[in-house]
């Protein structure tokens, strides 16, 4: 875990800030965590999976199911850096109660 900002004392971006940068733009989360190459792999593995599902489903199958792979790495993303950002927030907030 990064613990820079507890370290320094620079506030943490809000947890639902980061929620919201993680759900507009995929891979946002874990770069505002100080995690770019974290994010990286989460978006090479949302296009991996997202392509995989779209060249093996059947053509009856709709947008979401062709999708599904590359949809379950983002929600995972989604929920990955919202937790990690409430982690940090949440180290800073008892850090700086001790100060």
């Amino acid at each position: 875990m990064n613990n820079a900002p507890a370290a320094s004392g620079k506030r943490p971006l809000h947890p639902l800030a980061v929620l919201a940068l993680a759900i507009v733009l995929p891979g946002s989360g874990q770069v505002f965590n100080g995690e770019p190459f974290r994010g990286l792999i989460f978006l090479f593995f949302m296009c991996l999976l997202g392509a995989f599902t779209i060249l093996t489903a059947g053509p009856e199958v709709s947008i979401v199911g062709r999708l599904a792979g590359g949809l379950f790495v983002y929600a995972i993303s989604v929920f990955d850096a919202y937790k990690k950002a409430k982690i940090r927030y949440e180290v800073w907030r008892y850090s700086a109660t001790k100060a």
